[in-house]
């Protein structure tokens, strides 16, 4: 805990450092903060807020820059987050709305990014885990592509290795018992019905049946939602990171492997609301430099994705949780059914 008088000097200095990206000095702190305090108070208690570690002298110079610590504590308890304008709020409303669900998701990671200037990032819904209908194909003499396409026109194809060789006349039976019985389930609904319908169908065929929702179900299983990033590139124009390349190296793997995003993203799929992961706190993000605000969207009620902002830990909190937070709102809104 620290008293009013730190806490007025601290949102000054992340503010001033946020803004000019250079250490601030107790000069510029006694001219900018609202205090009448002379520049030795002022260091006297940038000295207590740097024995907290909520702040830090780089390097020889006089100025402090705030630390990941102190960067919490501001976007916490200290930010005054600023109202949107209107010329945003008409962008975002005129570039998000009903329509195509991928033109929907594509058109705002896109904003995110022109707004920002730096990377957006989104969570694809997830794809439905129905399928419309199925067919199996011959290729072998023991081996069957099953071929699955759902709600939403998607194609997968999967290859079944069959204990016996099936005529293509089976198989087109297969498929035509397969889609009238169990049409518009998931494969692991399927499989619980056919479970109890075993004793009406051939042996032969059941085994056929069984194999296609053992790979439909493993497929559902597996399945990974699509992460959407725009704007990378807008990174490389950032001083804070490109000044060091093993720093950009570690931003851009981490943009490669997707693996760890989606990590990131997925945890605010459990939180209401915005989200704000500071550099250097969690593995969640391992570098000090970056931080990321993120959103989750619902489609009618039920969350399905996560959008955000990706950049430098130095970045305009203040007007870039507003936007992240419409963005999410719109997004949820197209997507939903009409009220």
């Amino acid at each position: 805990m620290i008293d009013e008088r730190a806490r007025s000097i601290l949102k000054t200095l992340v503010e001033r450092y946020i803004a000019e990206g250079s250490p601030v000095g107790s000069r510029a702190l006694s001219r900018w903060s609202s205090l009448d305090l002379s520049p030795a108070t002022i260091r006297n208690v940038m000295a207590d807020l740097e024995e907290l570690r909520l702040v830090t002298s780089p390097h020889t110079s006089a100025g402090r820059v705030p630390t990941p610590l102190g960067y919490r504590m501001f976007v916490d308890s200290l930010l005054t987050v600023k109202p949107l304008t209107q010329d945003i709020q008409a962008v975002l409303s005129q570039h998000i709305k009903q329509d195509d669900p991928n033109k929907v998701v594509s058109n705002a990671v896109d904003l995110l990014s022109s707004l920002s200037s730096f990377a957006g990032v989104i969570t694809a819904p997830k794809k439905s885990a129905s399928f419309r209908q199925i067919e199996f194909l011959s290729l072998s003499d023991r081996k069957v592509l099953l071929i699955i396409v759902t709600p939403d026109g998607d194609v997968q194809n999967r290859i079944l290795i069959t204990e016996k060789k099936y005529a293509q006349s089976e198989l087109t039976s297969a498929a035509n018992y397969f889609n009238q019985h169990f049409s518009g389930l998931s494969f692991r609904e399927a499989r619980q019905r056919l479970a109890d319908e075993l004793g009406r169908i051939s042996q032969d065929i059941s085994q056929l049946m069984q194999a296609a929702v053992n790979a439909g179900t493993e497929s559902e299983k597996n399945a990974v939602d699509g992460v959407l990033v725009s704007g990378e590139s807008r990174l490389l124009e950032v001083n804070d990171l490109f000044a060091d390349m093993d720093r950009l190296k570690r931003m851009f793997g981490m943009f490669e492997q997707r693996t760890e995003l989606l990590r990131l993203l997925e945890s605010s799929n459990r939180a209401q609301g915005v989200q704000i992961f500071i550099g250097g706190e969690s593995s969640l993000v391992p570098m000090e430099e970056m931080s990321v605000i993120s959103a989750p969207y619902d489609i009618n009620g039920e969350v399905v994705g996560t959008l955000g902002v990706i950049g430098p830990t130095r970045m305009a909190y203040e007007r870039l949780i507003p936007i992240v937070d419409i963005t999410a709102k719109l997004v949820s809104s197209a997507l939903s059914d009409p009220q």
